[in-house]
């Protein structure tokens, strides 16, 4: 057993450790040599000079890595790397510069990410890196830092160290607007995921944009040209609707049962605007609207797509609070009215939405339903999916009379399986081929097919239906 003498001791121990820790360090704040760098550059003591931090979402990385490039473009310039350990990765600039502990140096190797700029190319973007620079005559230091939440970073940063504050709030803002004007998502489409841990915007993915003409997108008499109207029109006479005083900010949501075509028509409003930067959330992704709200309104004209809406938007008093859904609202109104930006909403549970999406005007402004196809379309339908094929028009036209009440996606199907049917027995699809699909399709003895393909047993409470988000990817998105 202790002592009591032993438990005086530890007593007293305890009380010097605390009062040591409790202790300021009173050694003298020297620079480091990354500190004597800077004061090399700057002409002055950047112990005494304000660092100023930008934070930046990680996916605009790249575009300040190019903005700083081009700020610097004809001046000298130089970029280094820093020694210090796993330390430096911890410290800000200001303790990189001054630090008791660790002697920080700009001797290293500039630390580099390879990160996407398109659907298939990449750039080397600096990781972190000391940029020395001169801007306007004046000398300039910049920390550029990806975002690294291993070490407690979620944005990318950069801090900046001028002689003055007014200096580097100009240059601030210059960065600002070239990042905007260089940006790699300008005129691209793109889709988000959440970040490793879940909180906030994650990585950022380079889509094709897709190829899909009016011809191919088969709706009702007038449905598609008052959508494209909408969306393609507006942006189309942007600077007349400006000059009369009009709102450019727009809502348009489509509604339907799964397979109609929503999908289709989203993709077609992209082909039409081959110079807007798209975005598109669906499932999860779809709490990031905000973020992506940020990068629309910056990157104009814009489309934000919001797939499968009701997943997030559904009626309060039906499923009780849905905290996406106030992002969704948010990110609708805080865009200014003159912004060339269109929100696109798909759905199949249009009865489920909350009322408030549509309750304020520059919300939804348009509703339009994707209907179940009528007879006249489900043959446009099967001959734009038979094309090329040595089907003939009647027997095309009869199966198309026989499958009342299918969806699009239906019909596509029944072609499909027509000519797997005859590739299996090594010959070329015939109408008899065709025949059994169809018959195969529509008698299925357990219903899988009618599910996932539509039609009129696998109606509108089946979100997860053909059109839906998994089918806008591999539609052509990637």
């Amino acid at each position: 057993m202790a002592s009591d003498d032993d438990d005086a001791f530890l007593s007293q121990f305890q009380q010097l450790l605390r009062r040591l820790n409790e202790r300021p360090d009173d050694r003298p704040g020297t620079l480091t040599p990354l500190g004597e760098r800077l004061q090399e550059h700057l002409g002055a003591d950047p112990r005494h000079l304000p660092v100023v931090v930008e934070q930046v979402p990680p996916h605009r990385l790249i575009d300040l890595d190019l903005a700083l490039e081009d700020v610097s473009a004809g001046t000298p310039s130089k970029t280094l790397g820093v020694t210090g350990g796993q330390a430096r990765h911890h410290e800000d600039l200001a303790s990189l510069i001054q630090n008791p502990y660790t002697r920080f140096a700009a001797d290293a190797a500039v630390e580099y990410a390879t990160v996407a700029d398109g659907p298939r190319s990449t750039r080397q973007v600096v990781a972190m890196g000391l940029r020395l620079l001169r801007w306007r005559g004046k000398p300039l230091v910049a920390l550029q830092r990806a975002a690294n939440p291993r070490y407690g970073r979620s944005t990318a940063e950069l801090e900046i160290l001028a002689s003055d504050v007014d200096t580097t709030t100009a240059f601030i803002d210059e960065l600002r607007r070239r990042m905007n004007a260089l940006s790699v998502v300008r005129g691209q489409v793109v889709t988000f995921g959440r970040d490793e841990y879940g909180q906030g915007i994650g990585p950022m993915t380079f889509l094709d944009r897709p190829d899909v003409s009016a011809d191919a997108v088969i709706l009702p008499t007038g449905v598609l040209e008052r959508v494209r109207d909408h969306v393609v029109g507006v942006t189309e006479n942007a600077d007349a609707l400006r000059a009369r005083g009009q709102h450019l900010k727009r809502g348009v949501l489509l509604y339907g049962p799964p397979g109609t075509g929503k999908t289709l028509t989203v993709r077609y409003l992209l082909h039409e605007l081959p110079e807007a930067t798209t975005v598109l959330l669906q499932g999860g992704s779809l709490g990031l609207v905000a973020e992506v709200a940020r990068l629309a309104r910056a990157l104009a004209p814009a489309i934000v797509v919001l797939e499968d809406v009701d997943l997030v938007a559904a009626e309060r008093g039906t499923f009780g609070l849905q905290p996406m859904l106030f992002e969704v609202l948010d990110a609708l109104d805080g865009i200014d009215g003159d912004a060339d930006v269109a929100f696109v909403l798909t759905t199949n549970r249009a009865d489920v939405l909350e009322p408030a999406l549509a309750a304020r005007p520059g919300r939804i402004d348009l509703a339009v339903e994707i209907p179940l196809p009528d007879a006249a379309a489900r043959r446009e339908l099967f001959a734009l999916y038979a094309a090329g094929l040595p089907l003939r028009t009647a027997a095309l036209e009869a199966a198309a009379d026989e499958a009342e009440g299918v969806t699009a996606s239906f019909a596509k199907e029944v072609i499909r399986r027509a000519v797997l049917r005859a590739t299996l027995a090594g010959r070329e699809v015939t109408d008899d081929d065709l025949a059994a699909a169809l018959t195969e399709l529509r008698e299925s003895t357990e219903g899988v097919s009618r599910i996932l393909f539509g039609g009129e047993h696998g109606g509108p409470a089946h979100p997860g239906g053909a059109g839906g988000g998994a089918a806008f990817i591999a539609g052509g998105f990637g």
